[in-house]
């Protein structure tokens, strides 16, 4: 796995965690930002240069491009906060959580979109 700053890449043995964007996103670069400062590893796909990217996205979000879309481990997750991406983490993977790391809880308006969207 590379670190956050590191090539995009479509690996999927490259780690547990990927993250699916596009440039000028900013949910995408919010969330980028957040698993940054937590320090936690990730790879970046950038799906307007990577075909097998965005076909992954399209293949799990309904067939649009909507990012962030994040892979944890074999979970994939569409438009998710840094809270749910860490918990799938902790969840899935939880070694490549920094040690005595402690993930946050989502809030109550994470919970009501998740509601509204189905989640």
């Amino acid at each position: 796995m590379t670190a956050p700053d590191g090539p995009d890449t479509a690996d999927a043995d490259a780690g547990p965690l990927t993250v699916y964007w596009r440039p000028g996103c900013g949910f995408c670069s919010a969330l980028i930002r957040g698993l940054e400062r937590d320090e936690v590893a990730f790879e970046r796909v950038d799906i307007w240069e990577d075909e097998e990217g965005a076909a992954f996205v399209r293949s799990v979000a309904d067939g649009n491009e909507t990012v962030p879309t994040v892979r944890v481990v074999d979970v994939a997750l569409v438009n998710p906060s840094r809270a749910e991406v860490l918990r799938e983490l902790q969840e899935r993977a939880s070694e490549h959580l920094p040690e005595g790391f402690d993930v946050p809880e989502v809030g109550r308006l994470g919970r009501a979109v998740n509601r509204l969207l189905g989640g």
